[in-house]
């Protein structure tokens, strides 16, 4: 546990899972979007929140003796956006770097010849800054796949745990770890390597099965559950050629020993079709059902390069997928098959992926992109993406995507308080024609008033319940020297590494493979 002196000294620092419930809060006379299955809708009606749930709505309901009382007259009430797929360890990273391939890109952004961590606080601040982001937009949930560099440990994951706990978000977090040599990630490139970059890959810090699924026990025994059931666990093989068997045979006993998310990443790039053929003979998907890994609890991050057959494989698993698609076009990834999977069943999430690919946590801009690049996939506009369905990625998909389905994602008595207030007077919503088709479109995050997260006001009026935010500035500022030299540390060592990451890039890519996923003649 960190000394409170490496807190902020306005934070809550407790994550105690018998905290006092919040005083009881009445929203009235809000527009209501519920957002349920139904797609009830209320000109204006009042919200009851108790203990942290919605416990009614309707219209002129009583006020309790004990309750605050919100008047939201001109306001809509709607349900939290979820991102479903980030990872916070990125965010020291904005506006850091150029668009470069995934392969590329990591060079960068976590170099494979890393020697030393973060410290607690730099860490803990990365995290806490994210947060506060989402959290001002009016995203209540965030799916954290978070990676550690080199190695991960109880005080990391201990700073990014107490980073969402005094920030009052609502975080499922995995640890991001993958536990191979970094040249067998990939294909081709131990055969490119020099032998002297191999025997320092080799060195290179790496956990053991046993280490990192020690780690997932602190990290439940520790944390899931903690802050009354707002912070929770997940679990994350990073990607399934990143990982030994054993190791990713253990995340997946975990994932259903205690209901757990299993992010994986699959087929992000058209490099990792070559990785599936290289080094499993087959589809990276059709490896994860081979291995009876495939399953609902399964977040399947990406799948830009999947075919029909790997589809299938997907919606007979019910798993979710979590599309990212500012990150993949900042990329240069590919466009995700969004209607054929939407077809098939499939529930798809909405995700911003990381602060470097794609420069901002904004849920609002990844769901208008979503409807935007796939209008390009048909000339049939009758397939293009709808507005009332890209909503439901960005909430409901997103409940599935933390296994929190009926309790997230909805406005709905006796589920989960997560809560947005948006001032329809602005000019997101002037004039005012169609509320989906503006809040899909024309809505950014700037007409959230009011976060409110388990029951509680954590955001209001841009002023964070407790937490200095222009103090964490001004300390995040005050890192830059340390984090431009991290970033001058990670560029020399991927120039050293660049010219055989592009000749197995190159290779990769100079293979047709038949899949529509990037604006240029073929594949």
């Amino acid at each position: 546990m960190p000394s409170a002196s490496t807190l902020p000294a306005t934070g809550n620092s407790s994550n105690s899972r018998n905290s006092a419930s919040p005083t009881p809060l009445l929203i009235r006379n809000a527009r209501v979007l519920c957002l349920d299955k139904a797609d009830t809708e209320h000109a204006s009606a009042d919200i009851l929140l108790r203990d942290g749930r919605v416990a009614a709505i309707g219209k002129a309901l009583p006020v309790p003796d004990d309750a605050r009382v919100i008047e939201a007259r001109g306001m809509l009430a709607m349900p939290g956006l979820i991102n479903a797929h980030f990872h916070s360890p990125g965010n020291f990273l904005k506006g850091q770097l150029d668009g470069y391939p995934l392969e590329i890109f990591m060079l960068y952004e976590v170099p494979p010849l890393a020697s030393q961590g973060d410290a607690f606080r730099f860490a803990y601040l990365r995290t806490l800054m994210g947060a506060l982001e989402m959290l001002e937009r009016g995203i209540t949930t965030v799916h954290d796949d978070a990676y550690h560099v080199p190695v991960a440990s109880e005080a990391s994951i201990d700073a990014v745990m107490q980073a969402y706990a005094d920030a009052g978000i609502r975080a499922t977090v995995a640890i991001d770890q993958p536990n191979i040599v970094e040249y067998d990630k990939y294909p081709y490139l131990r055969d490119l390597l020099p032998a002297d970059v191999r025997a320092e890959m080799e060195r290179a810090p790496r956990q053991s099965t046993q280490e990192l699924l020690d780690l997932y026990g602190y990290l439940l025994r520790r944390w899931h559950g903690a802050e009354q059931g707002r912070l929770v666990a997940a679990v994350s093989c990073s990607a399934p050629q990143r990982v030994s068997d054993d190791y990713f045979h253990g995340l997946s006993a975990l994932s259903r020993e205690h209901d757990l998310p299993f992010n994986i990443h699959v087929l992000e790039t058209k490099l990792q079709m070559a990785t599936g053929e290289e080094r499993f003979g087959k589809s990276l998907v059709r490896h994860l059902h081979d291995m009876g890994i495939l399953d609902a609890r399964n977040q399947i991050i990406h799948a830009i390069w999947i075919d029909d057959e790997d589809i299938r494989l997907l919606a007979e698993a019910d798993a979710v997928v979590a599309h990212n698609p500012v990150c993949n076009l900042r990329l240069g990834s590919g466009v995700m098959p969004f209607r054929a999977l939407r077809d098939a069943g499939v529930t798809v999430a909405i995700g911003t992926d990381e602060l470097c690919t794609d420069d901002t946590a904004n849920v609002w801009a990844a769901g208008k992109m979503a409807g935007l690049i796939h209008n390009l996939s048909t000339p049939d506009y009758d397939r293009w993406p709808q507005a009332r369905e890209l909503l439901q990625a960005m909430t409901r998909g997103g409940a599935r995507s933390v296994r929190r389905t009926g309790e997230l994602g909805e406005l709905k008595v006796g589920a989960l308080a997560d809560i947005i207030l948006l001032d329809l007077d602005t000019w997101a919503f002037t004039p005012f024609n169609d509320l989906h088709r503006q809040l899909v479109y024309s809505e950014d995050g700037s007409s959230v008033r009011i976060t409110i997260v388990a029951g509680e006001v954590v955001m209001e009026q841009g002023r964070h319940r407790s937490l200095d935010v222009p103090a964490i500035r001004a300390e995040i500022r005050e890192l830059s020297a340390a984090i431009n030299a991290q970033l001058a540390d990670s560029h020399t060592a991927a120039q050293r590494l660049l010219p055989y990451y592009r000749a197995m890039y190159d290779r990769a890519h100079a293979v047709p493979r038949g899949l529509p996923r990037r604006l240029v003649a073929g594949d």
